[in-house]
C-alpha cells in the first residue's frame, strides 16, 4: 500500500467506526424498549401521552409487519413486501398527526402523505402480486408512481 493511500484508508476506517458507533448508539436506545420514552412521556399532559403511546405502538407494529414475511430470495418481492408496511406506518403516523396535531402546514403534509403513500401501497401490492406469480419481463400494466414522485424524463 502506498504512503498516500494509508491516510485515506485510516480516515475511512475512522469514519466507518464512528458511523457504526452512532448506529449502535441509536440501536441501543431503541433496544431499551419503551422504558425511556415512558419516563419522558410522564412529563407531558395526558393527551400527549396518548399520542406517544400510539406513535410508539405504531412504530413497533410497523417493524414487526416489515419483518413478518421473511425473505424469499427474490429481492424485488422482498423489498415490496417490506415497503408496504413501511408506507402503512407512515400513513398511520400521519393519521395520528391529524388527530393530535395543531399546525396547519404539518396537517396538510400529513394529508399529502396519506394520499401519496396510499397510492404507492396500492401500486406495490399490485406489483408484488405479479412478482409472486412469476417474473414479469414486460411490466407495461404496472401502475406508475410518477404521479406522487414526479415525472423523470
Amino acid at each position: 500500500m502506498t504512503a498516500m493511500k494509508r491516510p485515506l484508508l485510516a480516515a475511512c476506517v475512522l469514519a466507518l467506526s464512528a458511523s457504526a458507533g452512532a448506529r449502535d448508539e441509536v440501536a441501543g436506545h431503541a433496544h431499551h424498549g419503551v422504558a425511556a420514552p415512558q419516563a419522558e412521556a410522564a412529563r407531558h399532559p395526558a393527551e400527549f401521552q396518548r399520542f406517544i403511546r400510539e406513535m410508539d405502538h405504531g412504530m413497533q407494529q410497523m417493524m414487526a409487519d416489515m419483518h413478518a414475511p421473511g425473505y424469499t430470495g427474490n429481492a424485488d418481492a422482498d423489498f415490496l413486501a417490506m415497503m408496504i408496511p413501511h408506507h402503512q406506518g407512515a400513513v398511520d403516523m400521519a393519521r395520528l398527526v391529524l388527530i393530535h396535531g395543531k399546525d396547519p402546514l404539518t396537517r396538510r403534509l400529513a394529508e399529502e402523505i396519506i394520499a401519496s403513500q396510499t397510492a404507492e401501497i396500492a401500486a406495490m401490492r399490485a406489483r408484488l402480486e405479479i412478482l409472486r406469480r412469476a417474473a414479469d419481463a414486460e411490466p407495461g400494466g404496472f401502475p406508475a408512481l410518477h404521479g406522487t414522485r414526479g415525472i423523470r424524463e
